[in-house]
Formats: C-alpha cells, structure tokens, sequence
C-alpha cells in the first residue's frame, strides 16, 4: 500500500499500487483501480468501478466515478478509465457510463483537464486532449487525439470530434467535427485549419497544402455540399486528407459543423 494520509479514506476492496499517494480527506471507493505513481492531492473522491492510469495526478476536489448524470441510467454496473500522465485539475468531474451507451466512459493519455472541466457519461476522449477551464463535453461524445477546448466550450451528446481539432472558448458545438480544422462562435461553425497543431504533429508543409485545397472545395465550392462531399471522398488522398476522408464517410448522414458563409445554409451532408 502506498503513502496514504490519516485523514483519508480507502474502501477495503480498493486496488492501490505500492507508489500511490493519496492525500487528505480523500475517498477511495472499492472497486477503484490507481496504478503505479497514481497521486490523489488532497478532497479528492473516487467511485464507482474506476480506474486511474499510471503517473496520473488528481487535484482537490475532484471528483471521479460517479453514476451518470442520466435519467436512463438503471444502477448497471458501468465504468470509467482514465489513462495514465493525466492531469485532473481541481474540481473535475468524469462519470461512469450507462448500460444503454458504451457502458464505459474513457479518457485516453497524457490528457489535461483544467478547472472544472466534464466529461459526461459514455464519453470516448483520445489520448493528449486539453480542456482549458470549465469545458464541458455530453454524454455519449467521442474526441480524437490532440483536440484542445478553450475555456467554457461545450460539446452537445452524441457528436464526434476528429483529431487535431481547436476549439475556440465559450463556443458550442452541436454538429461533427472534421479533424485539423479550428471551430468557434457561439454555434460554433468552422474557421480555417488549425495548422499549428498540424506543424507541431509533424506534418509536412505539402501536407498542409493538400488539406487547404481539400478543405476549400469541400466547405466553399460550387455546388450542394452533399455534390462536394462527394467529389472529395472520391479522392484516395493520404495524410492528413484520407482522415478527413474517412471521418466523413464515417459520419454517414450526421450533420457536420460548416463554414461560417455556409453554416445557416448547409446543415449537414
């Protein structure tokens, strides 16, 4: 048993690593998981069947595993996972899943949640994501690898976020997102690529300028979206553009966050 303060406390039943520290006045359910270097900083609760990766650091008043915040919820016996080298600032909140979504909420490695950040029940978020401070995401989101949400953005359930995406504060996003673009507004529509991140992922300038010109004729060429959708997925294309490819077609006829001449116009493929 690893390094546990008096004033905490820790279910019989709880799996604790040897290295794990657990500060004070925390609350450790038993059927908790914390793996090897695990730090639970002080006030910090968690519940439900959760488990907590490697090396991950938990701040004050965290809470973690709690039942789902939905009224379909039936008492199932359902899951969080949280990988390893996160950083859960104070006062996060993830729950566990529900028996008629996933059944489990995971949050993937070397994420960072800042103040007051949530992620809802049956949520999929990729490894490297950052929530700036209070961004929210529904039940039932899924969030690819190196997204970043800036302050108070909020996710509606059930939409989809490709990799490499930014999301601008206090926006709200309630359609798909293709990967690598920049969304913000209050109805958040898109604003260009964010070719920052693609630069820092280590994609080429030829890269860059492929994704420009699939970007263009997709979200501003002539014709219906749908005729451009098309044309584009037509294309093989290779990195970064076959992933823009493949989230589309993965997307089916789910409405997909537009450009801003073409939000109120075009609601969706």
């Amino acid at each position: 048993m690893g390094k546990i303060d008096a004033t905490a406390k820790v279910a019989s039943g709880a799996a604790i690593a040897e290295d794990v520290e657990i500060g004070p006045y925390c609350i450790v359910g038993p059927q908790v998981e914390l793996a090897p270097g695990v730090r639970l900083l002080s006030h910090v609760s968690v519940t439900g069947h959760t488990s907590i990766g490697a090396r991950t650091v938990v701040y004050p008043f965290a809470s973690l595993g709690t039942p789902p915040q939905s009224v379909h919820y039936r008492g199932g016996d359902t899951r969080l996972v949280i990988g390893a080298d996160c950083q859960i600032r104070e006062g996060c909140t993830a729950n566990t899943g529900t028996e008629d979504g996933r059944g489990i909420t995971r949050i993937g490695d070397g994420c960072f949640m800042m103040v007051g950040s949530h992620v809802g029940h049956d949520c999929e978020v990729g490894n490297h994501v950052t929530f700036a401070n209070n961004a929210v995401l529904a039940g039932h989101v899924s969030v690819g690898d190196y997204v970043v949400f800036g302050g108070q953005a909020a996710v509606r359930q059930f939409v989809r976020i490709g990799a490499g995406v930014m999301v601008a504060g206090l926006t709200g996003i309630r359609a798909d997102v293709i990967p690598w673009s920049m969304v913000e507004g209050r109805i958040g529509h898109l604003a260009g690529l964010n070719v920052v991140g693609l630069r820092r992922r280590g994609f080429s300038k030829a890269d860059i300028q492929r994704l420009r010109q699939t970007y263009q004729r997709l979200f501003f060429g002539p014709g219906t979206f749908r005729s451009r959708a098309e044309a584009v997925v037509a294309d093989k294309g290779d990195p970064p553009v076959a992933e823009v490819i493949e989230f589309i077609v993965a997307s089916g006829d789910r409405p997909l966050t537009m450009g801003v001449r073409r939000a109120e116009a075009n609601a969706g493929p």
